[in-house]
Order: structure tokens, then C-alpha cells, then sequence
């Protein structure tokens, strides 16, 4: 037997593989990181993309900054204090620069948890708030977007003199990618804003890697004009996480940039698809819970034979993280169901995620290696295991000889590209 190893949670999990049965690596390319993260962060703020620097906006009072919650592994702790010293130089003051976190639908973030997300030096010279998109009273109404979503977003953030956005550029299962005004446009929308966004989802175009015809992606970017974000500060990393590149200035010409870039690390060509498909994530946050884990699946599925089988290997220690994707799991008993009901139903968010699994568990079979109660997997119409090695001795797993199993380590961060693309 060969040992092999996955990421899970903070850590890997080790399997193993008869010595006959020889697997592909479905992975990121190897990248190097940058030497020194904070004067890669420094050059790119002195030479930001369309020309907009942050002195341009010298006279500005106020300063809000939109940053993810902890479903995002965006390196903070090197962004964030160079950018907060270029807007102290500026005439900002620290007490009048205000952080945001853009939560879009995930549940808030409680102050307690504010250091899992921000640098210690921030949380003692900023004031931090949390985005919550049901609370109608903090929020704006900015109009309609030309398809028709009306554009709801953090007052807090509308109003400021500076509206920044920090986050990364990686692929995103529907939007494309992520990065640029994203954190805004959507991390701090109203419900509304955002679920009518995402219905856009149903869209073949609006898939992982594809920007400039998605719909979805390009409503993001109109809702972004509508706010009227300034100025975006955008890392991408590497498969260890680390800072690969950093890109600042004009939001549009940020994701201009960085798209490529994130092309060029994430994109692997795959010849054929595979009778098992063992994928991860990438580890932590992005297999916080079922609700993110989900966009490895969906990556892992794409290469993977009908009636053939994912092994998912996701801790999920935060449990499925949506309540509305369990309550509507309880009313459902197949795949097929969830399907119909959801067509009867019409879109809405948390639901949504339970069709996208779906629409892979229909086609191919679905084993969660995860932390989460075995009841509460079976709920999601998934089959649970302990570990990898007992998923793959379960009854739907065969291996013969000439079984063609690949390996995903970096699932969500992967764009499998196929024949059929």
C-alpha cells in the first residue's frame, strides 16, 4: 500500500492506495511566493492599476474597508496595516477608518472571533463592524441594476468618503472569480441583492473561470458602480496559501490583471474523467462547512464518470452553515425531490446550495469525510465515513487495476478544464 495525503481542517489526512492503482494529481501549479509580503503589498499600493492612488483621495474624512469573514484565507495580517498607514498619511484619521465584515448571508461574525479575521494592530486603531444583510436598518437602496435586482447594500460603507474593498482574486464556482468589488457588491448587499444575484447562477455561462460573459460576475460589477467602490487592494495566493502577487487600484483593472495571474496558477487540464475522484477543498476555511465545501464537489464531479464516486474530504467543524439549507433538507428524502421542490419553490438562498449538490449526487455517488454527526450527513442525503480509508472500502468504491482515480488537494481553488470545455 501507497500512503497519500489530502488537506483537512488545519491539518491532512492520510490514506492509503494498493500499489497497483496508480492516481493523477488534479492540482494548482506550484507558484512561488513573494520574498517579502509587505513591500510586495507597499509596490503595488505606489503603483496601483488606472492610475488611482490613494493620495488622489487626500481630503477624505472617513474610510470604510470591506474585508471577508473567515470563509476566505485572505493574508490580512500583510494587507491590511500598510494599506491603514497610507490612508493615516493622507489626513485619515485611524478613528475615522472603519472595517467592515462582508458576511453576504453567512451568520455574523461576533466580536469575540473579529482576531480570527483581523490583525490585533487593526482591532486596537479601527472601529469594526459586522455586515448583516437582514438588518433593514442599516442598509441603503441604490436602485436596480439593469437585470432587474434591486441594489441594496451597508449604509456604513455607502456613505464613506473611501470605499475600499481587500480581498483575494481565486476561481468562484459561479461568479467566476472572486476579488474586485465582490466584497461590496455582494459581502455587504442586502439579502435581497444577493439572492436575486445569485439566481443568475442557473446560467451555463456563469460558471468557475469565465469573467467577462458571466452574468452573474457582470452584475456584480454594475452593482460595484452603483456603490461606487474607489479602490480595491487583492492578493493571490498560492496552494500553502501564500501571497503570490498583490494588485491595488481601480477595481475593474485589479480583476484585469489578477485574472490571468489566477488563470495561470489554478487552471489544469484534465484528458479524461475518472472512476473515483478523492478531493479536498484546500483545508481550512474552505471546509469550514457543507455550505463552502460544497464548490469542491462541484469541481470534483465535473471529472468524475457517471456512477462513479467523490470522496470528499471536508471537517466542516462549523456543521452544514446555513439554517435554511437544513430546514429545507428536512423535507426532502432523495436528490430528485430537492430538485423538484426547488423548481416548484423557486430560488432562495440556502436551498440553493442543496441543488447544486444535487445536481452532482444525481449523477455520481457522494461520501463525506467529515467531523459532522453522521445523522446530520445522512440529512444532507450524503454518505458519511471516518476517514478516508473506510470510505474507500464502502460498497459504492471499487478497485479494480484499472481503476482511474484522481486527487484533488485544492478542489475549490482548482478549474478543471475538460474535452467538453
Amino acid at each position: 500500500m501507497i500512503v497519500h495525503e489530502i488537506p483537512y481542517g488545519h491539518g491532512c489526512l492520510r490514506f492509503s492506495l494498493p500499489e497497483w492503482i496508480r492516481p493523477e494529481a488534479i492540482e494548482i501549479r506550484k507558484t512561488r511566493s513573494v520574498s517579502d509580503p509587505e513591500l510586495a503589498v507597499l509596490n503595488a499600493i505606489s503603483n496601483p492599476e488606472g492610475g488611482i492612488l490613494l493620495s488622489d483621495f487626500r481630503g477624505a474624512k472617513t474610510a470604510a474597508i470591506a474585508v471577508n469573514d473567515r470563509t476566505r484565507p485572505v493574508p490580512n495580517a500583510q494587507l491590511l496595516p500598510p494599506l491603514v498607514n497610507h490612508l493615516e498619511q493622507i489626513g485619515i484619521k485611524s478613528a475615522e477608518i472603519q472595517f467592515i465584515i462582508a458576511t453576504g448571508t453567512h451568520p455574523r461574525v461576533a466580536p469575540a472571533d473579529y482576531p480570527e479575521i483581523l490583525p490585533r494592530e487593526i482591532l486596537d486603531r479601527c472601529h469594526v463592524d459586522c455586515h448583516d444583510c437582514d438588518e433593514n436598518g442599516t442598509l441603503i437602496r441604490l436602485g436596480d441594476t439593469s437585470r432587474g435586482t434591486p441594489v441594496w447594500v451597508n449604509r456604513r460603507f455607502a456613505e464613506a468618503d473611501l470605499r475600499i474593498v481587500v480581498g483575494n482574486i481565486e476561481p468562484h464556482q459561479f461568479q467566476g472569480f472572486s476579488g474586485g468589488v465582490k466584497g461590496a457588491a455582494i459581502g455587504l448587499a442586502g439579502r435581497e441583492t444577493i439572492e436575486k444575484n445569485h439566481a443568475l447562477m442557473t446560467s451555463p455561462k456563469a460558471r468557475s473561470g469565465r469573467y467577462s460573459d458571466n452574468p452573474a460576475r457582470q452584475e456584480v460589477e454594475e452593482i460595484g458602480r452603483m456603490i461606487g467602490v474607489h479602490y480595491a487592494l487583492n492578493a493571490l495566493l498560492n496552494s500553502d496559501k501564500q501571497i503570490v502577487s498583490v494588485i491595488a487600484g481601480d477595481p475593474y483593472r485589479v480583476m484585469e490583471r489578477g485574472i490571468p495571474i489566477s488563470r495561470q496558477i489554478s487552471q489544469v487540464r484534465v484528458r479524461n474523467q475518472f472512476d473515483l475522484v478523492i478531493a479536498s477543498p484546500g483545508g481550512y476555511p474552505k471546509d469550514i462547512n457543507i455550505y463552502q465545501s460544497q464548490k469542491a464537489l462541484a469541481g470534483a464531479a465535473k471529472i468524475t464518470r457517471r456512477g462513479g464516486t467523490v470522496i470528499l474530504a471536508a471537517a466542516c467543524k462549523e456543521g452544514t452553515g446555513n439554517r435554511d439549507y437544513e430546514r429545507f433538507m428536512d423535507r426532502v428524502s432523495s436528490h430528485q425531490e430537492v430538485i423538484e421542490r426547488f423548481k416548484q419553490e423557486g430560488f432562495s438562498l440556502g436551498p440553493h446550495k442543496a441543488v447544486q449538490i444535487a445536481m452532482d449526487a444525481i449523477r455520481v455517488n457522494v461520501i463525506l469525510v467529515s467531523e459532522l454527526d453522521p445523522r446530520m450527513v445522512r440529512k444532507c442525503l450524503l454518505t458519511p465515513a471516518s476517514s478516508i480509508d473506510e470510505a474507500l472500502s464502502s460498497s459504492p468504491v471499487v478497485l479494480p487495476g484499472d481503476t482511474e482515480i484522481g486527487i484533488m488537494p485544492q478542489a475549490s481553488f482548482t478549474i478543471p478544464v475538460t474535452m467538453a470545455d
